[in-house]
């Protein structure tokens, strides 16, 4: 796995550095976008600070998502784009007001905004808040 880990890195012009790897492995072992604060007590062996900076890192190349507006903060999820200048899958993405959970709608495209002349757009979130099937169906 961390030869696949480090062509990612390496795809996104990523010097693969041990504390890059181990961040980018935890963001792979999941299926939903994770906090700052998930990442650091899934690996334990790195601060907080040095989450950061690798976090910092991936997004500034693309290879991850800064999914702001959930409940608690910014989450982050791997970004499936192949390249380390523009994202290639932009995707909405739903927040459970009752677990508190974050999903990713990859299924789903953004709907394409026609900004006022002059805006220029860097990114963009959207984030669709509701109740999950899983607590819906728990009621």
């Amino acid at each position: 796995m961390n030869t696949e880990i480090i062509a990612l890195l390496e795809a996104h012009g990523i010097k693969p550095t041990a504390n890059r790897i181990m961040v980018a492995r935890a963001l792979t072992e999941t299926v939903q976008p994770l906090s700052l604060a998930e990442l650091e007590r899934r690996i334990q062996t790195i601060d907080k600070s040095n989450v950061f900076r690798a976090l910092t890192l991936f997004r500034d190349h693309h290879m991850v998502h800064a999914i702001e507006g959930g409940g608690d903060g910014t989450r982050y999820e791997l970004c499936h784009s192949h390249c380390d200048d523009h994202d290639e899958d932009q995707h909405p993405h739903f927040f459970c007001e009752r677990c508190q959970q974050t999903f990713c709608l990859d299924h789903l495209h953004m709907p394409e905004l026609l900004l006022p002349e002059g805006f220029e757009a860097h990114s963009t979130n959207f984030i669709i808040k509701g109740v999950c099937p899983h607590c819906h169906h728990s009621e």
